[in-house]
């Protein structure tokens, strides 16, 4: 909790206020349905993320390609 806290520069007091007030916005029967909701879309993010990540790795062209490509005369 304390790196969560130090990435966003909020402390102790910061965090429970917050808390205080998002239980008072919500109510007590929503925030286990919220943090549900929340958890899917921080699994979904990463899962997609992952995804683009994989798809784009690069190739490297083939030396066929590369020679194909030097052979063909440049048309004018």
């Amino acid at each position: 909790m304390q790196l969560f806290a130090g990435l966003l520069g909020l402390g102790g007091t910061e965090l429970i206020v917050i808390l205080v007030i998002v239980l008072l916005l919500f109510g007590g029967a929503k925030l286990p349905s919220l943090a549900r909701g929340l958890g899917q879309s921080i699994k979904e993010f990463k899962k997609a993320s992952k995804e683009e990540s994989s798809d784009e790795k690069p190739t490297a062209p083939t030396a066929k390609a590369t020679e194909s490509a030097d052979s063909k005369p440049a048309a004018k």
